[in-house]
């Protein structure tokens, strides 16, 4: 009986683990809009493109088990797919001029 409990309370660990890259993930994008709705669009998009690296980063090291729901389509796919947006936003956010210089 004792060893249906924690076979149970680990399982039940297990799972609740899966979802944490998605977690820091979706705070992060949290983060993001706050600066967005804030009017620091240049660093909530700043915050956005390192989000979508880290989910990409995530999925390439994380089993499809622990990825949760970031695993979405082939590891391959959502690697490139995520590491190619988040790097051109972060590019983008860094290209651009601040108002008011030179």
């Amino acid at each position: 009986m004792n060893s249906q409990k924690s076979d149970a309370r680990r399982e039940s660990i297990r799972a609740t683990m899966a979802h944490v890259p998605l977690a820091i993930v979706g705070i992060l994008l949290l983060i993001a809009l706050a600066l967005v709705l804030g009017d620091r669009w240049r660093r909530g998009a700043f915050v956005l493109g390192v989000a979508a690296i880290l989910a990409g980063w995530c999925r390439l090291i994380l089993p499809e088990v622990q990825a949760g729901l970031l695993a979405v389509r082939s590891r391959p796919f959502d690697v490139a797919a995520l590491a190619a947006m988040g790097t051109m936003i972060v590019w983008l956010t860094l290209s651009i001029d601040p108002l008011g210089t030179g």
